[in-house]
């Protein structure tokens, strides 16, 4: 069984930003569900309501999520109050290679099982 952890990422990246992708999408609890949100935003810009149906994840999910991943700097808002859309911001843009890798890491591991 292969072990997963950061030094598993081969990226070739900052230290900083491979662990704060390796907290937030592998370690928490959440992780699953940020990682749909980030691979949805990839996509296409959203707003929560437009996310919640599209992952069918509850609406205050989709909030919290989004929080923590605006606190991080993976996403970013455009406009206020009720038409706030989200977008993957220039960090994430950069960094999407170690996303990309973890997520193919995680999807090996569990074709495994």
């Amino acid at each position: 069984m292969q072990i997963l952890n950061t030094r598993t990422i081969k990226a070739k990246s900052p230290l900083q930003t491979k662990i704060v992708f390796w907290g937030l999408f592998v370690e928490s609890r959440g992780a699953p569900n940020r990682i749909r949100i980030m691979s949805a935003l990839r996509k296409m810009s959203s707003n929560r309501n437009q996310l919640a149906i599209e992952l069918g994840i509850e609406y205050k999910a989709i909030q919290h999520h989004l929080k923590v991943l605006e606190k991080n700097n993976l996403v970013r808002k455009i406009g206020n109050y009720y038409d706030v859309i989200y977008c993957v911001s220039p960090l994430f843009e950069n960094s999407e290679f170690v996303f990309d890798e973890i997520v193919a890491k995680l999807n090996k591991v569990s074709d495994k099982k």
